[in-house]
This record gives C-alpha cells, sequence and structure tokens, in this order.
C-alpha cells in the first residue's frame, strides 16, 4: 500500500464510550502506573481506560507477590502483559479475565534492552507472526478484548508497507480487531527508552493513513499527546487517542476528560475534592502496611498552575517517604493550596 498524506476525516468505527474501551487512555507506564496511580487517576475520570504497568508473563506465572492485584474501582482496567510465548500469554490471560480485567494489551511497543532480551516489546514487530499466534492463543482462552500496542516501525523496518503487513497479519492470523499506534519508529539499538520517546520523528499522518487503510480495525493513536484539544483532533480520523506522560504529571487534566470527550452533562471534577476522596484509601492501605509516599507520588503534579501547588509538592516531597508518615501530611500539603499560598 502506499501512504497517501492527505488528511481525510475518518469516521471511526465507534464514537460511543460505553462501546470503545480505548477512545480515551492513560498509557502503561513502568514504575509510574501502578494500582495507588490508577486509583488517584480513576477519582478524576469514569471513562478512561486505565493500564497496568507491564507485567511480564514470568512475573506472573513464577512470581512471588500478586503482579494482578489492583482495586474494584479501578475499572474500565486493562492489563498490558510483556512476553512471546503464547502458551504462557494465554495461562496469564485467562488469570487476568477470572480476576476481573476488562482488557488485555500486548507489548510490542518497548525498546528497552531488557524487554529485548526477553524477546518482547518492539523488537518483536519483525516477527508478525509471532505476535499473531501470540494474539491468537490469547483470544482463544478469554472472551474480554485482546489489543496490541505498537510502534509504526523498527530500526530500517520503517516503510508504510511494512507497517501494513504487520497490521494485516496480525489482524487476519492473530483475529485482533484493535490496535494502539505510537506514533513514532523505534530504534532497538543506539537509543535509550526515553530518547525513543523524543528523538524518532512523530508521524500522525501515517496513523490516520492506517486507519483508512483499515477502517474495520479499532485503532487508537500514542505520542506526543498534551492536550484534550489535541485529542479532539485525532478522534476526527482515528477511534481513540492514548495519553502518557503528560497526564502523570499534569493529572489535572483528566478532571475534564469525561465532559470533554464523552458526556458534555458530566461534571469536571475538583481537584481538592479528588485529593480528599483519596483519604479513605490512603488510611486503609496505611493499616495495610503501605508508605505514603508510594501513594502521594502520584499526586504531586495535580495543582500545576494552581497558588500553592509548589508548596504542595514540596510538603509532600520532603514529608510522605518518613517513618509513620500519615493522613496528617496531606492535609498540611492541601492547607497550602486552599489557602492559596
Amino acid at each position: 500500500m502506499q501512504q497517501n498524506q492527505t488528511l481525510e476525516q475518518n469516521t471511526p468505527s465507534t464514537t460511543d464510550g460505553d462501546k470503545n474501551l480505548n477512545r480515551f487512555s492513560v498509557a502503561p507506564m513502568l514504575d509510574w502506573t501502578d494500582r495507588h496511580c490508577r486509583y488517584f487517576h480513576r477519582l478524576l475520570t469514569k471513562n478512561t481506560l486505565l493500564y497496568t504497568e507491564m507485567v511480564t508473563t514470568g512475573a506472573i506465572i513464577f512470581g512471588k507477590g500478586d503482579y494482578l492485584a489492583y482495586s474494584e474501582e479501578e475499572h474500565p482496567v486493562s492489563l498490558q502483559l510483556g512476553g512471546s510465548d503464547p502458551a504462557a500469554l494465554a495461562q496469564c490471560a485467562k488469570l487476568a479475565q477470572e480476576r476481573g480485567y476488562d482488557e488485555i494489551n500486548l507489548n510490542v511497543g518497548c525498546p528497552s534492552d531488557r524487554v529485548q532480551n526477553g524477546r518482547f516489546g518492539a523488537c518483536l514487530m519483525a516477527d508478525a507472526q509471532l505476535v499473531a499466534d501470540c494474539v491468537k492463543a490469547m483470544r482463544d482462552v478469554v472472551s474480554i478484548p485482546v489489543t496490541v500496542k505498537t510502534r509504526i516501525g523498527i530500526d530500517e523496518q520503517d516503510s508504510y508497507e511494512f507497517l501494513c503487513d504487520f497490521i494485516d497479519t496480525v489482524s487476519t492470523k492473530g483475529d485482533c480487531d484493535t490496535f494502539v499506534i505510537h506514533a513514532r519508529k523505534a530504534w532497538l539499538s543506539g537509543l535509550s527508552p526515553k530518547e525513543n520517546r523524543e528523538i524518532p520523528p512523530l508521524d500522525y499522518p501515517r496513523v490516520y493513513q492506517l486507519k483508512r487503510d483499515f477502517p474495520h480495525l479499532t485503532m487508537a493513536i500514542n505520542g506526543g499527546v498534551k492536550t484534550l484539544e489535541e485529542a479532539k483532533e485525532h478522534l476526527k480520523y482515528l477511534d481513540g487517542v492514548m495519553m502518557g506522560r503528560e497526564a502523570y504529571q499534569n493529572p489535572s487534566i483528566l478532571t475534564a476528560v469525561d465532559n470533554q470527550l464523552f458526556d458534555e452533562t458530566m461534571p469536571i471534577v475538583d481537584n481538592i475534592e479528588a485529593v480528599r476522596r483519596m483519604y479513605p484509601y490512603i488510611e486503609k492501605e496505611l493499616s495495610n502496611g503501605a508508605y505514603l509516599g508510594h501513594m502521594t507520588r502520584h499526586m504531586l503534579g495535580i495543582f500545576q498552575g494552581i497558588p500553592g501547588a509548589r508548596q504542595w509538592r514540596r510538603h509532600l516531597s520532603e514529608n510522605a517517604h518518613k517513618k509513620g508518615a500519615d493522613l496528617t501530611v496531606v492535609e498540611q500539603a492541601l492547607a497550602f493550596v486552599t489557602r492559596g499560598e
């Protein structure tokens, strides 16, 4: 297929937030989107699809901890899996469905050396048939959606034809109908994961074209999305938008998602009220042995641009990690915002 750069608007295959889980989502981010983060984000938006950090099949099957733990309040929530063994992925997908996850997502986008050494992530783009086998193995044992998050190419394999062949193989032979496309290619060597998020140029038109060439598939876009206005623009051509670091570092963006992208009759969430609604969760987790700082680190950016935000961040950063730190620390920090200092 030849890429056509004309930006004709697309009519997405599904636009109803209840039917399309992927209309707006917060990206899976290692060491960031843990269960504490997701609980807080859910207080800011009811409709956004939340993702776990990537969890490897080995951790789930052989690990000593409970890598599938989450709170019921997090729904809708997707488990992102890392792996390339169809049988192991099927086993984990089945466990995830039994635990109540709303979706399974296969990571075919992470370029880190650690991920490549395990033969999963972006390096899997070079073996579309294996990805198809992995997805099909999961689809055969679960009834919940199984989706793929990928890049637009890897290394020198970055032609539009390569991308189309990958999508065609995974969708037809893997029975995959939903893809989240990070609109950058990945360099598997020479760039760090951080550089791979910034240096390869974004190519939104290529993803728009992909949707036009595969209109029957659900396509969401990821990469560089920083505002809801940008999300609205992407939704003119695609079925969904995934926002990453901006949603984490400035979570107040999420307070308007339900109103702006799903249902204009829904209220915009009040930041201060959302923080206070975290109190019962914080108290429960503290009683179970969690550390305050493990929860409040996800809340640092909620008041970005509001008077008192700097003092809020400083007070939490300096005190939440201390032994015995409790809800009093959060209340003290919140006072800087409510007083507008």
